[in-house]
C-alpha cells in the first residue's frame, strides 16, 4: 500500500467511500524560490509573471507520494522537473467538499500537472 507524506502546512481530508481519511501535515516543508519578470504594460500599469527558479524537495521513496501545493506541481513543471510521485489536493469544483459557509473540508481526489 502506498504511503502519503503530506508537505503541506494543513491536514489533507480525503473523502472515499470507506469515509474521511486525514492526513496530517509531516513538518516537511517544500520551499519555491521564484523571481518576478514584466512581461508588459497595459495602460502603464506592468504586468508581471512568475518565474520560478528553484524548488526543494525530498529526496524519492520507495511506495511514497508526497502531497505538495498546486503552486510546487506548476514550479516543477516550468522548471521541468519530473517527478511521478509528486500530487496536490484537487479543489476543483468536481472534487472539494465544502461546509455550509462554502469552506472546503474535504477533497474527492489528488491531480498532477
Amino acid at each position: 500500500m502506498a504511503r502519503f507524506v503530506n508537505c503541506t502546512p494543513h491536514a489533507i481530508n480525503v473523502q472515499t467511500e470507506q469515509g474521511i481519511i486525514t492526513i496530517p501535515p509531516s513538518g516537511i516543508s517544500i520551499r519555491v524560490a521564484s523571481e518576478q519578470v514584466q512581461v508588459g504594460k497595459i495602460n502603464g500599469i506592468p504586468v508581471m509573471k512568475t518565474k520560478f527558479t528553484s524548488v526543494d524537495l525530498p529526496q524519492p521513496e520507495q511506495d511514497t507520494f508526497f502531497i505538495v501545493s498546486t503552486v510546487v506541481l506548476q514550479a516543477c513543471k516550468e522548471m521541468g522537473i519530473q517527478r511521478d510521485d509528486l500530487i496536490a489536493p484537487d479543489t476543483s469544483p468536481q472534487s472539494a467538499v465544502r461546509d455550509g459557509t462554502g469552506q472546503i473540508v474535504a477533497i474527492r481526489r489528488f491531480q498532477v500537472l
